[in-house]
């Protein structure tokens, strides 16, 4: 089984951007984590700054039936071309974010995706990815 870690715009510059809001690891170093932690299911990630990769992302996986961990970041909140790929193609997908987005300015309150997803994880650090990845693995496991 392949579990797919889309992540989304900014989530390259983990580990410098705004470390007291997003912390100090890097996107590859969560990556290196779940890799220890998959419990034999292949892990792939990828990351984005453009909306429209992350669309053709999703509907890919969609296809081939494989879970999606998606970190949509500020698109989260403004993509409808995100939720319309969710919807449209199957895709199984768990949202995702390293803060509490309530916790946090007003306009980030507002999920666009999380009605077309499995479920919303948000406010862990990067433990919210490590949860995400026992979701995943329930998902593909109660099918």
């Amino acid at each position: 089984m392949k579990i797919l870690f889309l992540n989304g715009p900014n989530l390259n510059l983990l580990g410098t951007r705004e470390p007291d809001v997003y912390g100090s690891l890097t996107l590859s170093d969560i990556e290196a984590s779940l890799r220890t932690s998959a419990d034999g299911a292949e892990v792939e990630f990828r990351q984005s700054n453009l909306e429209g990769e992350l669309v053709t992302w999703i509907q890919e996986a969609g296809k081939a039936g494989s879970p999606v961990v998606l970190n949509a970041a500020a698109y989260t909140h403004t993509s409808i071309a995100i939720r319309d790929a969710i919807a449209g193609s199957g895709a199984q997908v768990i949202e995702i974010h390293l803060s509490n987005v309530h916790a946090r300015e007003s306009f980030r309150h507002e999920s666009k995706i999380a009605a077309v997803c499995q479920g919303v994880i948000s406010g862990f650090g990067a433990n919210s990815y490590k949860l995400a990845l026992q979701a995943a693995l329930l998902l593909k496991n109660s099918e």
